[in-house]
């Protein structure tokens, strides 16, 4: 299985996870079986606010699950009706978050969790994560 994840830097899996889907420098897809990495960087990190395209940056690449630690409404909507799972992490490492998806221990993200917005709203009660 290959799972998308938002990160802060690229340190292959001792990469920092980001906070927010949407606003994340870079993403990371983790095979799951063999940990092999590919970085992608997010150039739509600076978008506004509802106007996340995640599906156009990781067009074309395998993809079974996105694992976050905040996502907004939009992203949610989008990557659900793909098919793609989306699983909340509060794990600060990409090793520790696969660990966790492997393990099976990770909730699948509802609308309950959404955050709610750019700079305003986050760590309100808007959603695990949204710092």
């Amino acid at each position: 299985m290959k799972i998308c994840i938002p990160i802060d830097s690229n340190d292959a899996l001792d990469s920092h996870v980001c906070a927010h889907f949407g606003s994340a420098p870079y993403f990371m897809i983790v095979d799951t079986e063999t940990s092999e990495c590919e970085t992608i960087i997010n150039t739509g990190a600076h978008h506004a606010h509802g106007m996340c395209q995640p599906l156009a940056l990781l067009e074309g690449r395998e993809i079974d699950g996105v694992v976050v630690g905040g996502i907004g409404r939009g992203a949610l909507a989008k990557l659900q009706a793909a098919n793609i799972g989306v699983f909340l992490s509060e794990y600060p490492s990409v090793k520790e978050t696969v660990d966790a998806y492997n393990a099976g221990t990770l909730q699948p993200v509802s609308p309950a969790h959404v955050c709610g917005g750019h700079g305003h709203m986050h760590g309100s009660g808007q959603g695990p994560g949204c710092h």
